[in-house]
């Protein structure tokens, strides 16, 4: 873990309520795709944990949904602002398979744009079923249809299958030998459900983002586990929905 100043070199809407952040600094402490970061905002006691969307050495990407006032403040802050921000927290993605499925719902797609690069690195383009309310809360749709098998689902019809990512899966005939998926609590007890045969990237609230507060612990087969330092990534078959 470092506490690093990094510097907002771009902060711009991709759709509704979702912004794409870049900040540059010395990223190289980031190894795996879905560690996380915790931002601290001025005025604000509690840091904003997110995943990392992507990165490089020196670059680090977020994206972000806005829901309450710290998120609201972020959407306005302009380039060149600098930000405190813990780096290298949690354990992301680190077992790749040859055939991934990859399951997101909603802004659960986050995690994902450095996996689906990491994947295609190794000659591998994985099936990605992206699920949203509406077609207007997609994100980054000419990325996706380049690097992955793409899948589209909304809750209203909209585009896509009519239903959600889980449904869709149950009713297809996708092959994979390991899925990757994170979104709603919902989606994924009912991905579990169906298969246990994957990982989990989860969310929670988090008091201080690297272990000390016991604040986000879940329950797994090898007893309560934190999410921001065993996690955010589990194996679904270690996870406990009650």
């Amino acid at each position: 873990m470092k506490d690093l100043l990094l510097e907002i070199i771009d902060n711009k809407k991709l759709s509704n309520s979702i912004y794409q952040m870049v900040l540059k600094g010395d990223l190289s402490i980031i190894k795996y795709p879905n560690e996380f970061v915790n931002v601290k905002l001025k005025d604000f006691y509690l840091r904003r944990p997110f995943s990392v969307a992507d990165y490089t050495t020196n670059t680090l990407t977020i994206i972000y949904k806005v829901l309450g006032e710290g998120t609201k403040e972020m959407s306005c802050l302009q380039v060149g602002t600098k930000l405190n921000v813990l780096v290298g927290l949690g354990n992301g993605f680190r077992e790749l398979s040859n055939n991934p499925l990859i399951v997101a719902g909603g802004i659960g797609i986050a995690p994902f744009i450095n996996l689906i690069k990491v994947f295609n690195k190794k000659g591998i383009k994985p099936t990605l079923i992206y699920g949203e309310q509406t077609k207007d809360n997609f994100i980054l749709l000419d990325f996706f249809k380049e690097h992955t098998n793409l899948y589209l689902t909304t809750d209203d019809g909209s585009l896509g299958y009519k239903g959600n990512a889980v449904n869709f899966l149950k009713n297809s005939q996708i092959n994979f030998d390991k899925y990757y998926a994170c979104g709603p609590n919902l989606m994924l007890k009912a991905l579990k459900e169906y298969s246990d045969n994957g990982y989990l990237s989860l969310e929670a609230r988090m008091g201080c983002g690297f272990g000390a507060c016991m604040g986000c612990s879940i329950k797994t087969i090898n007893g309560y586990k934190r999410v921001c330092k065993e996690g955010p990534v589990f194996k679904a078959s270690e996870v406990i929905y009650e």
